[in-house]
């Protein structure tokens, strides 16, 4: 397989760029941040690339040691794209394009497209700000449920559909105060104060999210 052209410049944020400048890399990067996904699932959620580019970038990210491909044993006996370590390096630097971005959000656009854990890296991001911040999180919004591991230091960062066992703390909110998140307006405990976020649960994160 041959490599992709390079900038061939001596400079670390060239050589990254080589790595996850393509476009959609790093969108790939942000739904495996959710753990391992099927080649047709990562195609739903992301609308608007064609199945030969998700294929080629896919090949690429595995040939630059940013994700592996395994088979599910039987009954699923499907293939799974997931991050490796270096891979999962990526997630500060989303963080970072995305505080970057808020800017840039705006009001949503009709021919924009949405998916209910797309809100999770502002969320945890808005989830740093509060003290005891780490534990698993269920976001319960209209356009689906998702939910967050906060501080985690491996594995999944977030996940599609509702908290894999008791979570540490519920949210109960609307796509609109998300939004407002997301663009940097509206902290999460802000949120929580204004009665616009409602927190349920008795674990240690939810009482800090209530008492913020």
């Amino acid at each position: 397989m041959s490599r992709r052209r390079s900038y061939d410049q001596y400079c670390s944020a060239a050589r990254a760029l080589d790595l996850v400048g393509d476009r959609w890399t790093l969108l790939i990067v942000r739904e495996l941040l959710a753990g391992p996904r099927r080649y047709t699932d990562l195609h739903a959620d992301l609308p608007g690339v064609s199945t030969d580019v998700l294929a080629s970038r896919l090949k690429d990210m595995e040939r630059d040691g940013l994700t592996s491909r395994r088979r599910l044993p039987p009954p699923g006996a499907a293939y799974v794209y997931e991050l490796t370590a270096r891979g999962r390096e990526l997630l500060p630097v989303l963080q970072a394009l995305s505080r970057w971005g808020e800017a840039e959000l705006g009001e949503r656009r009709a021919t924009d497209a949405l998916r209910a854990h797309w809100f999770a890296l502002p969320l945890l991001r808005s989830l740093e700000e509060v003290p005891d911040s780490e534990g698993l999180v269920e976001v319960r919004l209209e356009e689906g449920d998702f939910h967050l591991h906060a501080g985690a230091a491996d594995g999944a960062v977030y996940g599609d559909g509702p908290a894999p066992g008791e979570p540490d703390a519920r949210l109960a909110l609307d796509a609109g105060t998300c939004s407002a998140v997301s663009r940097g307006e509206l902290s999460l405990t802000d949120a929580v104060r204004g009665g616009r976020v409602t927190v349920t649960g008795d674990g240690r994160l939810a009482k800090a999210l209530r008492e913020a």
